[in-house]
């Protein structure tokens, strides 16, 4: 497809708009690191939870998104719990507030709160780093590939190769693209940091939003659930499910029976089961250290970053679902003819720059290509930054040149950024597609990373030692394993991960000395958690009698449980408009305002009056402290 002048102006005037924005707030946030990493700790809680789910607004995973809305329907709903979405939830509950009762810069930094200084905490301080650049090598180089392929198809290469110095061959041309707006994202995140992502994301947000109505407007004026009955088979139109996926496209576009069989979800009763098992687990180990926990950490205070975290699937799920099902249900109903002809040579990663270059008219298809880009920068720009916040402030700073003045640190963050992205874009020259980095990240690398970091929330015994060795057995077994079961979805083989990384954990804790006890009080007195902390939370209370044992477990399960319902609805209350289905759909909405309500009586008005107790204990606290 070749875009219209109209619509490169839209995109060239976007990009520039992006690059001023970082300019402008580059003297702001280079005052120090607090400022360049976290914005100070000054943005309102809907700004920075509108940029976080920008940042989760990324093209490679809405192009994934829109292919399995195509092929599994209403049942798509269920397959991102591989990350599991879910866990906005148990951050929105508690895991913010635990987490910003810290007050530190980085998920390492966080470490010291939790297992202090000496041998054991060093060491799992440097694993906590190596965990962090791993993960963002694997997510930059996802969106590295992503915005390659997508934007190959707008700018065909024999056109652009006009006014290109140099020759290309065609398999790398996605790569040259990637590249190119790569470059652009990197520089004015560099410049600005969080407050440059924050501000850019919110303009980028806003385009998405107008963007994913529009479509979902085409898609209900052009397709009636009778042309969309005709080209689906039994059971596409509803989330619910047997033990097995319960589709047959065998007659409609056979190849698609291929596809389920390579991704594996045939049977769906225990895919769901596993991913579900699995997401409890990740989603109590907290945040991963990447651009969701810096967010989080960026907040004005605990209460803020809860609400926050709340406000993501709020913002996100219903114009990014609106978008997807309304490119869905277009390609089904236009394109199942030429994917038919096409046999098993169908790339279903390009159905939505396909349908947009089909339906969206001249104009809009540069606004939504503006979006699309947006999302992507967005979600590159948030993760880069994450990086030199781990490297500088826990690596160099640390080990180098602890007396760096402001202007040395940030100078070190512009170096770093280059270097991650450098190396991050070497690695997408080798990566196959967009469903292979997911599925290792969210499924392999992640399996390494829960059981360390579910018990040092839970556990008090818990230490350094166990934390680094059971991360490091957790990180090569994510490496190895999958050598052992070629072809097995890696969610299969997670819990031998988990029990590797669990085996480790234990036996370096319990091998080892405990954490001295004054960081542990410290900790239990400012974080507040639930678990086994009954020999701790006994001599903090014998030591500030004021301090009450946290007994909110199963009120947060409770509330857990509610949240994840609610935000299921969120999640199906636009497919169900694009699709027109009218009595599920009042259903949904019902089930949405009962849920809400809950929330807002169990979790929030609770919240809010705990958190007050809180600040106010801590004052006193703090004061005892200086007397």
């Amino acid at each position: 497809m070749k875009l219209q002048l109209i619509d490169v102006l839209i995109i060239v005037v976007y990009l520039i708009a992006m690059v001023v924005i970082g300019l402008m707030l580059k003297k702001r946030a280079a005052r120090n690191l607090d400022s360049y990493f976290l914005g100070g700790k000054s943005l309102p809680f809907y700004m920075l939870g509108l940029s976080n789910a920008s940042g989760m607004f990324d093209i490679s995973g809405t192009m994934w998104m829109v292919y399995l809305a195509f092929v599994y329907g209403l049942k798509s709903l269920w397959v991102p719990w591989l990350w599991p979405v879910f866990n906005q939830v148990f951050l929105m509950i508690y895991l913010s507030v635990w987490l910003r009762r810290s007050n530190v810069l980085t998920g390492a930094e966080w470490i010291r709160t939790r297992f202090g200084y000496g041998r054991g905490a060093n060491l799992s301080h440097t694993i906590v780093v190596i965990y962090a650049v791993i993960g963002v090598l694997g997510f930059l180089s996802y969106g590295f590939i992503g915005i390659g392929k997508f934007m190959e198809i707008f700018f065909p290469w024999e056109v652009v190769s006009q006014y290109v110095p140099f020759d290309i061959a065609p398999e790398y041309v996605p790569h040259v693209y990637g590249i190119f707006f790569t470059a652009i994202a990197t520089f004015y995140v560099m410049l600005g940091g969080m407050l440059s992502i924050v501000w850019t994301d919110v303009v980028q947000f806003g385009i998405m939003t107008v963007a994913g109505i529009i479509i979902a407007i085409i898609a209900m004026l052009k397709v009636s659930p009778e042309m969309l009955a005709a080209h689906v088979p039994e059971g596409w139109d509803t989330p619910f499910f047997g033990w097995s996926i319960g589709l047959d496209w065998s007659n409609l576009l056979p190849s698609v029976m291929d596809k389920i069989a390579a991704d594996q979800y045939g049977l769906f009763a225990i895919f769901v089961m596993m991913m579900l098992f699995k997401g409890i687990f990740l989603s109590m180990a907290g945040p991963a250290p990447n651009y969701d926990m810096q967010k989080i950490l960026a907040c004005k205070s605990p209460k803020e970053a809860a609400l926050m975290s709340g406000s993501v699937p709020v913002i996100l799920l219903v114009p990014r679902y609106l978008m997807i099902m309304g490119f869905a249900v277009l390609a089904i109903v236009f394109f199942s003819e030429d994917f038919r002809a096409m046999g098993p040579a169908i790339d279903f990663e390009t159905i939505l720059p396909r349908a947009i270059g089909e339906f969206v008219p001249v104009g809009l298809t540069g606004l939504l290509l503006a979006g699309l880009l947006a999302a992507f920068m967005s979600t590159f720009a948030s993760t880069v930054n994450a990086a030199p916040a781990y490297l500088v402030n826990d690596v160099y700073l640390k080990y180098f040149n602890p007396q760096a003045p402001a202007r040395i640190q940030i100078r070190a963050s512009y170096i770093i950024s280059l270097l991650v992205v450098a190396a991050s874009t070497v690695i997408g020259f080798f990566v196959e597609n967009i469903n292979s980095v997911l599925q290792w990240i969210v499924s392999a690398l992640y399996g390494g990373y829960i059981a360390a970091n579910m018990l040092k929330w839970h556990w008090w015994r818990f230490n350094g030692n166990g934390y680094f060795w059971g991360m490091l057995a957790g990180i090569l077994a994510a490496m190895l394993v999958p050598q052992f079961f070629p072809g097995t979805l890696p969610l299969y083989y997670f819990p031998l991960l988990m029990l590797v990384s669990l085996i480790g954990c234990i036996t370096g804790t319990l091998a080892t000395k405990p954490v001295d006890e004054e960081t542990l009080i410290n900790f239990y007195i400012r974080v507040r958690p639930w678990g086994f902390w009954h020999p701790i939370a006994a001599k903090a209370i014998a030591r500030y009698p004021e301090v009450k044992k946290n007994t909110n477990f199963k009120r947060d399960m409770f509330n857990v449980a509610t949240g994840i319902v609610w935000q299921s609805c969120l999640t199906i209350i636009p497919m169900y408009i694009v699709i027109k289905e009218g009595y599920p759909l009042l259903t949904s909405i019902l089930i949405l305002g009962i849920t809400t309500l809950i929330l807002k009586k169990n979790w929030y008005d609770k919240m809010n009056r705990e958190e007050h107790e809180y600040e106010a204990l801590m004052t006193k606290i703090n004061l005892k402290e200086k007397k």
